[in-house]
């Protein structure tokens, strides 16, 4: 094996954040390693402590009765349900209703239980099944969600079961979430089992080399476990939904992945052309380095757009999505470098790729023999690689993008050299020669791509014209869950719908002829089935309960919570039920939504212009973002919502679409959609800043990113169609949908659309006012220090790295 190069980081191109990240290594990836322990300690245990709910606003009226019933009538708000079956001699023999009665006296003497009643304490017939073989026992256990859960635990074993002559069962929708929590968490620990192992060997495919994949897999554990951390140090303070692990699991390995392979690729391409470790480093750090950093922000901002929402659901994703992204970034920039100058061009062993092709090599021959991509090098464009590969020192041209090129650029079709990825150059034909041919050929063509390619995308998004938007019940969970089967007997075989209906309470003192009349106008409201009460505690106070007709949260029931708001009262009344919360949970959506949408457009508007100094390129940047969205939004509602696949997917369609899951899906999507195409767009303005020639630039761009993006979107569909593989819907749903709209944006929108529209636009594509031109001179970003414009890059660029290349072996050889 080759002797590693490397020089000492002294100055230069490099800056100090180079230096940082590369003078002590070794203490850099020590104190990483020590952090990441103390992260698996402090992060143990994070899912015990979230919670599984957080769906309601909680400055909203239902929110408000909720509490108040709680507190006032424990008994009008039950969330834990005794199902008693007696069989064949049916819910009123006497041994049956004896046993029923002992069972709800014992649950009535247990700490933190409340407001036990039962049907054959009230005689109600909706706690009596149609057929008088099961009857309901009812109680709330009082309390924030973690306590509340605790006392269930506790209690549960002692009533499931044979209880003489009864079988007993729990349900209710308190039951519903614990069992949803401990679902989410075998089916996360399943996803990482399958997500971990398939991801290691797709990196392999992609680098050839065990070591280089080895690295981003890494990078996502380390996010992954500093995340967690994070998460249990939040909980301290604030609800988290369990559900925010699943996207932990896939951001910190899909970002990861994402950020270490554009990272390592650029490396690797730097040591191909005869650059030493540090040099390598350094260069990689200020391209591939600056755009992981600009990526990472606007993936953040995207999913920081959920904090304006009260819904501690969207909350905790945000929670989760920022400090994943900044924490796979900052180890992408960090503890990779680190171990980029250890292994300098070492990271190009164990080439897999490189067995796999001898075995396939014919009698006689050898690797070496056989040439192009059966050349036995280490790893893609390796120095020890026996074609000269991509801007190596053997080729005609010093390298990619060089300072001292008197060519265009690399690959260009100015550029006499055979360029990255050509048939006469040596390099894998993983270096994109393919990719370049495919732009130039939508190019040709770019009228009918973009109109062909936007129409398709419109179309598959047709189905969600006709979205509806319900509530998570019961039925997210699998059909052989405990409490969703004691459920679905509820809803199928009683005539009311135990611990669903509307309640509304009365504050403000009343006559019992008030009351009466109150309720004889609810039980008059068109889509009401039943209305019963008052309970009164006390002066001032009474409860109302309302059981609407049809679906527990069906447009009937959202429709009646209005009615029951507007009806007139002689006192104050709050309305609270499902069907309350749903509907105050859409207003808050739709009140918080223009803002959500807004930020998440300015800033990325900001930050592309910052990148690319264009006005243009921001629109077309959000437009088409927005336009990779549509065929996940027509697929959640053709699959989720109308059923259709359910039984290949194995879920039960409600009919509807949980209200939240559309912002959420839309949030991450949207980030995950700009990742990729910063790394797209830098890479075209990299290159325009060099050539001036706007139509190579974009075929440059997608030659050189087009093969690491799809890599990077299957590696990311893989992880989260592993999400998607969970017994939960809304889990099901977000890790599908993102991993449909992850894969679209890569191979339709990145492919297709992107260079068809610059096409279109042409140089246009980079105009900006001068005021704004000028702003971005001043305090834009860029991926490499040369100034801008055709050409950029010779002189005193070429010198400085020189200079410092120098400095750098002239410290080495001093220390």
């Amino acid at each position: 094996m080759s002797e590693v190069k490397k020089t000492a980081p002294r100055g230069g191109g490099g800056g100090g954040w180079t230096r940082f990240v590369t003078a002590r290594p070794r203490l850099t990836l020590l104190v990483a390693l020590v952090l990441t322990a103390l992260a698996v300690l402090a992060g143990g245990g994070v899912a015990d402590r979230m919670g599984s709910g957080g769906w309601e606003d909680p400055a909203a009226e239902s929110t408000y009765a909720t509490k108040a019933l709680e507190s006032r009538f424990p008994g009008s708000q039950p969330n834990v349900l005794l199902l008693v079956d007696a069989g064949a001699p049916g819910v009123d023999a006497p041994a049956a209703a004896a046993e029923a009665r002992r069972l709800a006296e014992r649950l009535d003497a247990e700490p933190g239980v409340d407001g036990v009643g039962s049907y054959w304490s009230t005689g109600s017939p909706a706690l009596r099944s149609e057929d008088g073989r099961q009857g309901v026992i009812a109680a709330r256990i009082a309390g924030e969600e973690k306590d509340a859960a605790a006392v269930l635990d506790r209690i549960a074993p002692a009533y499931r079961g044979t209880h003489g002559p009864v079988e007993v069962s729990l349900g209710g929708e308190l039951a519903v979430r614990h069992e949803m929590q401990t679902v989410i968490q075998e089916d996360l620990l399943r996803a990482e089992l399958i997500a971990l192992p398939l991801t290691l060997v797709l990196l392999v495919m992609v680098f050839g080399s065990a070591v280089a994949a080895l690295l981003p897999l890494g990078v996502g554990i380390v996010a992954i476990l500093g995340t967690n951390a994070v998460l249990r140090g939040i909980t301290e303070f604030t609800d988290v939904s369990v559900f925010a692990q699943n996207l932990t699991t896939a951001l910190g390995l899909g970002l990861a992945i994402d950020y270490a392979l554009f990272v390592v690729r650029r490396y690797r391409e730097e040591l191909a052309a005869g650059a030493d470790t540090y040099a390598a480093v350094r260069t990689t750090l200020r391209t591939a380095g600056r755009t992981v950093l600009f990526s990472a922000l606007t993936v953040a901002v995207s999913l920081a757009a959920m904090l304006v929402f009260p819904q501690y659901f969207l909350r905790s994703f945000a929670y989760a999505g920022i400090a994943v992204v900044l924490l796979a970034a900052t180890a992408a920039l960090t503890l990779l470098p680190a171990a980029l100058v250890l292994l300098g061009d070492r990271v190009n062993a164990l080439d897999l790729r490189r067995l796999l092709r001898r075995g396939r090599a014919p009698r006689g021959a050898t690797t070496e023999a056989a040439g192009g991509d059966t050349a036995g090098s280490a790893g893609e464009g390796s120095p020890r690689d026996s074609s000269p590969g991509e801007g190596s020192p053997r080729d005609s041209s010093p390298g990619e993008g060089s300072p001292r090129d008197s060519s265009p650029g690399e690959g260009s079709p100015r550029d006499g050299s055979p360029g990255e990825g050509s048939p006469r150059d040596g390099s894998s034909r993983h270096d994109g020669a393919g990719w370049g041919r495919a732009a130039a050929l939508v190019m040709r063509r770019a009228p009918v791509f973009a109109v062909v390619t936007t129409t398709g995308l419109v179309l598959l998004g047709l189905p969600f014209l006709g979205v509806k938007f319900g509530t998570a019940d019961d039925r997210q969970l699998p059909v052989t869950a405990s409490s969703r089967v004691v459920q679905d007997q509820l809803r199928d075989g009683f005539p009311g719908s135990p611990g669903g209906g509307l309640t509304v309470l009365a504050e403000g003192e009343a006559t019992p002829a008030q009351y009466a009349g109150y309720r004889e106008r609810l039980a008059a409201l068109d889509g009401v089935a039943r209305a019963e009460g008052p309970v009164t505690a006390g002066r001032g106070s009474a409860s109302f309960t309302v059981v609407p007709e049809g679906e527990t949260v069906g447009a009937d029931a959202q429709r009646v919570v209005g009615e029951l708001r507007a009806a007139e009262a002689p006192f104050k009344t709050t309305v609270t039920g499902p069907a309350a919360v749903l509907v105050d949970s859409k207003n808050a959506i739709a009140d918080r939504l223009p803002w959500a949408a807004g930020i998440i457009v300015l800033v990325t508007l900001l930050l592309v212009f910052l990148l690319t100094g264009s006005v243009v390129v921001p629109l077309q940047a959000v437009l088409l973002n927005a336009l990779s969205l549509t065929a996940m939004f027509g697929a959640v509602v053709w699959v989720f919502q109308e059923g259709h696949l359910s039984g290949l997917l194995g879920f039960t369609s409600t009919g509807d679409i949980e209200t939240t899951l559309p912002v959420l899906m839309f949030c991450v999507a949207f980030g995950l959609s700009m990742d990729y195409g910063v790394f797209l767009l830098s890479r075209i303005k990299e290159e325009y800043d060099a050539t001036g020639d706007h139509e190579h630039s974009v075929r440059f761009g997608l030659r050189h990113t087009g093969g690491l993006i799809t890599a990077a979107a299957v590696i990311l569909a893989v992880v989260m169609v592993a999400i998607g593989t969970s017994r939960v819907t809304n889990t099901k749903m977000l890790g599908l949908g993102v991993a449909l709209a992850v894969l679209m944006d890569a191979m339709v929108v990145r492919s297709l659309l992107v260079p068809s529209v610059m096409k279109l636009t042409g140089r246009l594509t980079w105009w900006a006012p001068g005021p704004l031109r000028r702003f971005h001179d001043r305090f834009g970003i860029s991926e490499t220090d040369a100034p801008a414009g055709p050409g950029a890059g010779d002189g005193t660029g070429a010198e400085s790295d020189a200079d410092t290349d120098a400095e750098g072996r002239a410290y080495s050889a001093a220390r």
